[in-house]
């Protein structure tokens, strides 16, 4: 079965080559295309991609407002968001994945690469490396305040789940988890699986970013 994938891209040029990409993959097809974030909005609801492509910086309404209403929306079926962007340590990067997007692509990305990110985020996987969210994070987090530890985002949260959700902040994979937590990697798959749902996030990257801002990782840990 191919991965539905809608392309979001102001630029002409770019968006058009980004189609003529994924239309002759093997593997995904092409279900809308939108030259701003508001097109993108209506695209995703009228289309229901698996995937979107979407640029950061767009008229109208940005990539990330738009990812917002997208993922807000309440219906079942939610696209995995990828980020297109110029540079790798984009100031609007920290609040994209903050607003749930599954990763991000630089745009000068070779093009095998653009086509095994969307299959892969399409299986449920995240595309950024932990080791790459972690210096995102920690970039971002530098330029803001200091958090203060707070207890009332987490408070529905069990110690085991709270204690995993640190962890992941640290940008450390399941298996890392497991080792230091002595449980099974199926043990901590759950344990992430229920701290994401009682948290409403739709994302690996959206669990650090929020490991952050309740205090529980700090830039310096």
């Amino acid at each position: 079965m191919s991965v539905r994938v809608l392309v979001a891209d102001d630029q002409a040029l770019v968006r058009a080559g980004l189609v003529a990409l994924l239309t002759a993959a093997p593997g995904t097809e092409v279900v809308g295309e939108a030259a701003d974030g508001d097109q993108a909005v209506r695209a995703a609801r009228a289309t229901r991609p698996d995937v979107i492509l979407m640029d950061i910086r767009m008229p109208v309404l940005n990539g990330i407002a738009a990812t917002r209403s997208i993922l807000d929306t309440p219906d079942e079926h939610r696209p995995r968001v990828i980020m297109l962007t110029t540079f790798d340590l984009d100031e609007y990067v920290y609040a994209a994945l903050r607003e749930g997007a599954s990763g991000f692509l630089l745009k000068d990305t070779p093009p095998q690469r653009i086509i095994s990110a969307i299959h892969i985020v399409a299986a449920g996987d995240y595309l950024i490396a932990p080791d790459i969210t972690h210096r995102l994070i920690h970039t971002y987090a530098q330029q803001q305040s200091r958090p203060s530890p707070s207890t009332t985002k987490l408070a529905s949260l069990t110690p085991r789940e709270t204690e995993v959700l640190r962890l992941v902040g640290t940008g450390l994979t399941n298996a890392e988890i497991a080792v230091q937590l002595v449980l099974s990697q199926a043990t901590v798959k759950t344990h992430i699986k229920h701290t994401m749902a009682k948290l409403h996030l739709n994302s690996r990257a959206q669990a650090v970013v929020m490991a952050y801002e309740t205090g529980l990782v700090t830039p310096t840990t």
